[in-house]
């Protein structure tokens, strides 16, 4: 599949709010080093609507740690522009509208998480949300704790209640629930889903491609410094050619007809054989689902959807 048509097929249905959150228009960001210049980032064009949830996928160095600094204000692009509510991304920081969760920057392991939460609240000018933000977070329990103490999951924790402490209209998060186990992930997204409905924009970038396929909404994947793909999660899933429908068929028969059979549905994109077990690819599985169990005697049926990991490395040609 190439990228640039696997790219149209999926920015058609991108819908983002008619209120904007975050812009980017041609932005570039390159950097001098020793063997030359390198582009980071080489012409990224994106807008994020209010409320929206949006993942930012790409393999390692694809780009997106940098667009993230750029978008923070944390460095500047070498062209283009990037806007965060129609501001400059600092002072958009400086104003309280933008918070992030990154990977890099540490916490003072000698004070306890209440201390944290404290400190980082009086530079905010939010003492009154302390309590509510803890809570949130789920991590009253933990207020005595020292940060050195805290597990790697519950120190995320931490960093997102910080995050939120200015109450902040977008934010951004890199690998926010890196460490978490699996429950305090989903009570993370159900967190991240009651903001999106109130108004909050929330974009991040993760390695879990599940947690994309089940969280967004929208899925932004880049590579090698651009846009591959920008548009709704379920269309991207899709662009690997459909659902698969399994099954076992019959013993004692020739496989040959049956093969051929599958093979004339329309739009099938392949049909394997393992063994006995028949796999169909295509966006009509079920014309083959009924083809196999009604025509074909086929038993232990099974249809699996397409996977945000398929698309993703369809797109990148990397392992994700």
């Amino acid at each position: 599949m190439k990228i640039t048509s696997a790219r149209q097929s999926v920015s058609t249905g991108a819908v983002p709010s008619s209120r904007t959150a975050l812009e980017l228009n041609a932005v570039h960001k390159s950097f001098r080093t020793n063997q030359g210049r390198i582009e980071a980032v080489a012409g990224i064009d994106l807008r994020v609507g209010t409320g929206e949830i949006v993942a930012f996928l790409g393999p390692n160095g694809a780009g997106k740690t940098t667009t993230i600094d750029m978008m923070l204000g944390l460095t500047t692009p070498t062209s283009g522009t990037v806007s965060v509510f129609g501001r400059d991304p600092r002072t958009a920081v400086e104003a309280g509208q933008v918070s992030a969760v990154l990977q890099t920057g540490g916490l003072l392991r000698d004070l306890s998480v209440r201390e944290t939460v404290t400190a980082i609240a009086a530079l905010h000018g939010a003492k009154d949300r302390i309590e509510e933000v803890m809570e949130r977070t789920e991590i009253s329990s933990l207020a005595r704790r020292k940060v050195s103490k805290c597990s790697g999951g519950e120190q995320q924790r931490l960093k997102f209640a910080l995050a939120l402490l200015p109450d902040p209209q977008l934010l951004i998060l890199d690998e926010p629930t890196a460490g978490m186990d699996v429950a305090a992930r989903h009570a993370f997204w159900d967190t991240m889903r009651q903001d999106a409905l109130a108004g909050r924009t929330v974009l991040f970038a993760t390695h879990y491609l599940e947690e994309a396929q089940d969280f967004a909404e929208r899925t932004v994947l880049i590579g090698s410094g651009r846009v591959l793909a920008d548009g709704p999660t379920a269309k991207l899933r899709e662009m690997t050619g459909g659902r698969v429908v399994s099954a076992m068929l019959p013993p004692g028969r020739p496989t040959a007809p049956a093969l051929a059979a599958l093979e004339a549905v329309g739009q099938v994109s392949s049909v394997r054989l393992n063994g006995l077990r028949v796999s169909v690819t295509g966006p009509d599985s079920d014309t083959a689902a009924r083809m196999l169990l009604n025509e074909l005697a086929a038993t232990d049926l099974e249809i699996t959807a397409p996977t945000l990991e398929a698309a993703f490395m369809a797109l990148t040609g990397e392992d994700s």
